[in-house]
């Protein structure tokens, strides 16, 4: 059973605002294992897009890069993590920070 999306003072988890994000915090989804079958660096990208706001995707990324990261990881199908983020409508502050870091498109 599909449930609709609670909101206002119905959620279950309050939203938390104003989070600290040390470095090691960001650095620590470099070390996210991922499923079988999708790239490690590709499934790194994504968790960082998902659980970060911009201003700290700003700092993860030169730590990918600086780790030896490949910014331009390929899926099977030879579309980068950029084109996956071209179909999000609130995406272009981070792909402007994979862009300043030599990020592409790919298929």
């Amino acid at each position: 059973m599909i449930e609709e999306k609670k909101t206002g003072k119905e959620r279950t988890q309050p939203a938390t605002r104003n989070e600290e994000w040390s470095d090691e915090r960001i650095k620590a989804f470099l070390s996210l294992e991922p499923p079988e079958g999708v790239p490690a660096d590709y499934h790194i990208l994504l968790k960082a897009y998902r659980g970060m706001l911009p201003e700290q995707f700003t700092r993860f990324v030169p730590f990918f890069v600086e780790a030896g990261h490949d910014i331009n990881v390929t899926l099977e199908s030879g579309a980068t993590f950029l084109d996956h983020l071209a179909q999000h409508r609130r995406a272009a502050p981070y792909m402007e920070i994979l862009e300043s870091h030599g990020a592409r498109r790919g298929a």
